[in-house]
């Protein structure tokens, strides 16, 4: 059977539709998820830049000792006491006055600043927030974010509980993780599972900039969860429970959450401009396969190939070339084009990154490379 995706707020109908309109409601969210997207498009840039020092060779690291998790029994009481206050039911309301969807949010500041996803206030003209403690306030629209399916709130408020960012690169697979929002306008629900992978690309978001580098999660999502928090052991944000893919419109076990790294850069500048600045590298690439990494004298299949540079863009200008594999950003591995698109989108135009690549065989460094406007 062909596997279908769904956003998870899929959503839920003012308290007059019945259950099975809302059942409706999901099947119509659902969309088709059989090709995966390999090859990223290339990132438009302007004004050439002097190069930068030169590249130098450098030794492949040494593998990390992988960090140690929770043993079994897991006890997440003390992570639910911490987290759920933070986390809340979202509603938007048409210009009718109905109920357009309810989705979750994470609350990032005492003063009242929220995050959601996009899809789930896209169709509203007025939105509420309700708390832990069943109060409801009214909530303004900061700005949105087409390319992660992001959105910011703000509420007039004080004192409120937030939700602490965490590392969400630190992330391993195997790595236990709580999963806390309102499904089914079931608000404060806690799920439980752990992370089944990383910078996973699953088509659901529109155009040639668009970010998807999801964690990949067992915890159970449903529609309303969209815009929920994501949490580590420690209680601090991880993701932003965003998508799910499913046969039947609810969780089977395949649930996708934006990174808080990521989530984090673009709520500042949405909270700062009220848009997303972009730093873009200028590169076009793709995978690298088992051949290629023969061919190019790699170590492992993992990296991102360039396919080409951009004419005066930032990779043009500090040396880089067609052919050359980046292996990581910063540090942080790139072991495939979502990993660093989403890894090079948590950075503004004139930040710069440090870069480490293959080139016949020889790996190097190159440091300070200034990233240029998407535009």
């Amino acid at each position: 059977m062909k596997s279908v995706l769904s956003h998870t707020f899929a959503a839920l109908l003012a308290a007059l539709l019945t259950f099975a309109c809302f059942k409706k409601q999901v099947a119509e969210m659902v969309r088709n998820a059989q090709q995966p997207a390999y090859e990223a498009a290339a990132m438009k840039v302007s004004q050439p830049i002097p190069a930068e020092e030169p590249a130098i060779e450098v030794e492949a690291p040494e593998p990390k000792t992988a960090r140690r998790t929770a043993e079994l029994p897991v006890d997440f009481r003390t992570v639910a006491r911490k987290a759920t206050p933070a986390v809340v039911s979202v509603l938007a309301y048409g210009s009718s006055g109905y109920r357009s969807s309810a989705g979750s949010g994470v609350i990032i500041s005492a003063d009242g600043y929220i995050i959601t996803n996009k899809h789930v206030i896209e169709d509203g003209s007025r939105y509420e927030v309700a708390l832990v403690d069943r109060r409801k306030l009214r909530a303004a629209l900061i700005g949105t974010d087409d390319q992660t399916d992001l959105a910011l709130l703000k509420v007039e408020e004080t004192g409120l509980p937030v939700l602490e960012y965490g590392n969400s690169d630190r992330l391993e697979i195997g790595e236990w993780v709580m999963a806390i929002g309102s499904p089914f306008e079931l608000s404060s629900t806690v799920t439980a599972g752990i992370v089944s992978a990383k910078g996973r690309s699953i088509n659901i978001l529109d155009g040639a900039y668009s970010v998807e580098a999801f964690i990949q999660t067992d915890a159970a999502i449903n529609p309303g969860n969209s815009g929920g928090a994501l949490v580590n052991l420690e209680g601090n944000l991880v993701g932003i429970n965003t998508a799910i893919i499913t046969d039947s419109g609810y969780s089977e076990g395949y649930s996708f959450a934006i990174p808080a790294n990521l989530a984090r850069k673009v709520i500042a500048d949405l909270r700062e401009f009220g848009e997303v600045r972009r730093g873009v590298l200028g590169v076009n690439i793709i995978e690298i396969t088992d051949e290629a990494a023969r061919d190019l004298q790699l170590p492992s299949v993992e990296g991102v190939l360039i396919k080409d540079v951009t004419r005066g863009g930032s990779a043009e200008g500090s040396g880089l070339k067609a052919g050359d594999v980046i292996v990581s950003v910063n540090s942080v591995p790139t072991r495939s084009v979502p990993e660093l698109q989403e890894l090079i989108a948590r950075f503004r135009p004139g930040d710069q990154v440090n870069l480490e690549y293959y080139r016949n065989g020889r790996r190097f460094r190159k440091s300070g490379v200034p990233l240029k406007s998407l535009n």
